[in-house]
């Protein structure tokens, strides 16, 4: 049994959306061998709920608050300096004090950092003797700006290249500190391989994974699409997703404004279900009676399971996206963009890719046309989350640079 430092951006619980489910997970699966030490940031309110349900896992735990709006303001500062933006955004006096004094008072033999904005809090220090560190960066985040830069006019777009090019070298340097660096999936790491070739030996995959029992099909769990307003024979088309999250505001308002209208010239009971917290007003604005911006809600399944089908039209995507394999793993047939299904080891029986409006429009006709065809890729999905996508057998790959396997207790 190890003593590790994990340190997270964001407070891994509730597992309800994409870096929260993964940095969950690994967080259950280091606390099943080890004693982790949490430092992490709430930026949510709604958060501080669980806070003590992540306290229950860790002998010590430390939060930080986080104003997202401050925190855009300070990380403004960034522009005076040669660093990205993203370190100031993440920058914590507090946080950075119980770091210190957690690596003074308990011999640390190990440090996780979830995210590169969190390996700014245990620096390279000459003379200074770190424990070795892992970094699970989940995806080439310097892309992502990059690519966010091609899909904004001027000065945002000036904005997120600087963005890219900043965390870019810092990526390549927490890379260059650390014994083993991962990421979700191969063409990411291969991505970063290309970026920071003095790194390539050291860089590899480790891939999302489902909780297969929480996400299966239940007969008896209730449709939420019942609406006194809407016709009986109304077919559901789901998007699940955070809604604060650019990615998927483009997804959804793109698939709302240029491809329902043409899917429901042939299927006029099609209704578009966007489903996810925090929906900013350019989403809610989508609603209308085709168009159904749900925000929070307590749970995603029942929309999965009764979803005629799920789509994933984004533009703008790195690494596998976990709301695909939680419709998989629930038996939908799921429609999604190109750069989403080919990180995916699934066939085009068990996921369905499209490109461009017109793809979309195709590849939905088909399924609705074929309801038979439809249920098999969502039967043929869920057996291939079930085969491929196991939460243990991937996080495993990080064990064997953590010291002492013992379990931190019984029956972990």
């Amino acid at each position: 049994m190890s003593n590790l430092l994990y340190l997270v951006h964001r407070l891994p619980f509730p597992p309800n959306k994409g870096d929260k489910v993964r940095s969950y997970h690994l967080l259950k699966h280091l606390t099943a061998r080890h004693r982790v030490f949490l430092g992490t940031f709430v930026d949510d309110p709604d958060d501080d709920a669980y806070i003590d349900t992540v306290r229950e896992m860790c002998p010590d735990l430390y939060v930080a608050r986080l104003n997202p709006r401050m925190a855009k303001l300070r990380s403004l500062t960034g522009l005076l300096t040669q660093q990205p933006l993203s370190l100031h955004y993440y920058q914590d006096a507090h946080l950075q004090a119980w770091v210190n004094q957690t690596l003074a008072d308990y011999k640390i033999d190990a440090t996780v950092i979830f995210s590169s904005v969190m390996a700014q809090y245990v620096p390279a220090m000459p003379g200074v003797t770190r424990p070795p560190m892992v970094v699970d960066f989940v995806d080439v985040d310097s892309a992502k700006w990059t690519e966010y830069a091609t899909s904004h006019r001027w000065p945002l777009s000036w904005l997120y290249r600087r963005e890219g090019e900043r965390l870019r070298g810092f990526e390549r340097t927490v890379a260059a500190r650390s014994q083993k660096s991962f990421f979700v999936t191969e063409n990411e790491t291969t991505l970063f391989q290309k970026m920071a070739p003095e790194c390539a030996d050291t860089v590899v995959a480790m891939s999302n994974g489902v909780d297969t029992d929480y996400f299966s099909p239940d007969p008896f769990r209730a449709s939420p699409f019942a609406r006194p307003a809407l016709p009986p024979e109304q077919m559901p088309v789901v998007f699940t997703g955070a809604m604060d999250y650019w990615p998927n505001i483009d997804a959804v308002t793109w698939f709302a404004r240029d491809i329902l209208p043409r899917l429901r010239q042939s299927w006029p009971q099609l209704c578009f279900y966007i489903v996810g917290r925090n929906p900013p007003q350019s989403v809610l604005a989508l609603a209308s009676y085709s168009v159904v911006v749900t925000g929070t809600v307590p749970d995603v399944r029942p929309y999965l399971q009764h979803a005629a089908l799920v789509v994933a039209p984004l533009r703008v995507a790195r690494g596998i996206q976990n709301k695909i394999l939680e419709a998989m793993a629930m038996g939908r047939p799921v429609v999604a963009s190109r750069s989403c299904a080919q990180v995916i080891a699934a066939r085009s029986e068990e996921l369905v890719c499209a490109s461009g409006v017109g793809g979309f429009v195709r590849e939905i006709d088909s399924l609705l046309k074929a309801p038979a065809r439809a249920a098999a890729v969502g039967q043929s999905a869920r057996l291939r989350v079930i085969e491929s996508y196991s939460w243990t057998a991937h996080l495993g790959g990080i064990d064997r640079y953590l010291g002492d396997q013992t379990p931190a207790r019984e029956n972990a």
